[in-house]
């Protein structure tokens, strides 16, 4: 048997647990280490940057999967660990405020936990879903599973922001707790006797890590497109931990208001997916690379815009610009989603979890990389000029990172997808 669309869904309840953990983590305790803290936006930075840097993992959980079996530990496990290290995140906040030494040593022990849960739930679920989907099946469930991931984190985002005005202590810990748990239970109901109802194909010779890893580096194709994801991936993450602080110092929007601004980001995010799926997929409009291509275009117009309103922050609104980001995010997003699960399945047969794992990994340190760029970046700025100028040049140069992906995007990613399997990729 193959996965169902049943149960496919259900496996996409995991990727929105896994993203309403994760969205509190890069928004909400960014936002009030930066803000209610006083604390520099780096300190946040390097630690978002520290679950990123773990997920380097990600190729060995790949691998694990690929040579057989016992994925639900993994995914409930990873999930588990991913909690407590959200919980433990949230106490680090409060501890910072009465002490910096102990504060940020809880932080960094529940940031730490935060990567490995991440990776081995992640990843798990990943190779899960590339084992045991059908072919005809594969790019569709990539774009269920990411579209519940950003629901979830949009849902979260709105949701803690409607909850957390007054912002209180007591109240944050209540929030991440109630989060964090729900994840976990709804997890254990996701997955539950999945894994034995299908067969998941077990990679049958017994190699090393490193000496798969060399194979499929190897592949022409698989390697320029990690290249491509790092770089995108970089441009993505850029504004993940400045956006916040940015509407809090330059448009004066408090803990509760920003929290929701980010919501507003990711159902932009979700509104994007869902057009490109729709468009791609149902009407054969546009293919993969004029996606992937008008969606890193959109991206560095929505910055310019986003940077731009923050010299006339009294005339121009700012969540607008912030959903129309959203949607050209999802735009890219969802069209590199369809490359990675084609080309997953590509080279080396049976090598799909270490492929995605591989992929995964440049996404992470990308966006620990981006998200760390961009906070220090900010800090550098506003040493020299002014918060809205110092936010407005670092979107700028996110918006040139953008411009360079579309350009990587439109060399390397063909315009149709590959004739061995014409229904996997949107845009086909």
């Amino acid at each position: 048997m193959t996965l169902s669309w049943l149960q496919i869904v259900r496996l996409g309840l995991v990727q929105m647990c896994l993203g309403a953990i994760v969205v509190l983590t890069t928004s909400t305790l960014n936002r009030l280490m930066v803000v209610e803290l006083s604390l520099p936006a780096v300190l946040p930075g390097l630690l978002v940057a520290l679950h990123y840097g773990i997920q380097i993992t990600r190729p060995n959980w790949g691998f694990l999967s690929d040579t057989g079996g016992h994925r639900t530990r993994w995914i409930v496990g990873g999930m588990l660990v991913l909690a407590f290290g959200g919980l433990g995140a949230a106490f680090g906040v409060l501890v910072l405020e009465a002490s910096f030494t102990l504060g940020l040593a809880v932080s960094i022990l529940a940031y730490a936990l935060i990567g490995l849960g991440v990776g081995a739930s992640g990843t798990s679920l990943l190779a899960l879903l590339a084992t045991a989907t059908a072919p005809r099946r594969r790019a569709a469930a990539a774009t269920i599973t990411w579209l519940m991931m950003i629901a979830g984190i949009a849902v979260t985002a709105a949701t803690v922001g409607a909850f957390l005005d007054p912002y209180t202590p007591a109240l944050l810990i209540k929030i991440v707790a109630i989060v964090a748990g729900s994840a976990v239970m709804l997890t254990l109901l996701a997955v539950w006797g999945i894994e034995a109802r299908v067969i998941a194909r077990a990679e049958p010779d017994a190699m090393p890590f490193l000496e798969g890893m060399k194979e499929i580096w190897a592949e022409r194709r698989a390697r320029h497109f990690t290249i491509f994801v790092f770089l995108s991936m970089t441009a993505y993450f850029m504004q993940e931990l400045i956006l916040e602080p940015y509407a809090g110092l330059v448009f004066a929007f408090t803990p509760g208001q920003s929290t929701s601004l980010s919501g507003a980001q990711n159902g932009g995010v979700f509104i994007g997916m869902l057009t490109v799926g729709l468009m791609a997929t149902g009407l054969r409009i546009g293919s993969l690379r004029s996606w992937v291509v008008a969606g890193c275009l959109g991206s560095a117009a929505a910055l310019a815009i986003i940077a731009i309103a923050g010299q006339i922050a009294e005339t121009v609104p700012l969540a607008p610009a912030v959903v129309l980001l959203g949607v050209f995010n999802g735009m890219f997003a969802v069209a590199a989603i369809g490359a990675m699960m084609a080309l997953a399945g590509q080279g080396r047969g049976q090598r799909e979890g270490t492929r995605m794992g591989l992929w995964g990994a440049a996404q992470a340190i990308a966006a620990g990389f981006g998200g760390l760029l961009g906070a220090a970046a900010v800090d550098t700025m506003r040493a020299l000029t002014d918060a809205a100028s110092a936010f407005g040049t670092v979107f700028l140069f996110e918006a040139l990172l953008f411009l360079a992906a579309a350009f990587m995007a439109f060399r390397i990613i063909e315009g149709r997808a590959p004739r061995p399997n014409p229904h996997l990729v949107p845009g086909e």
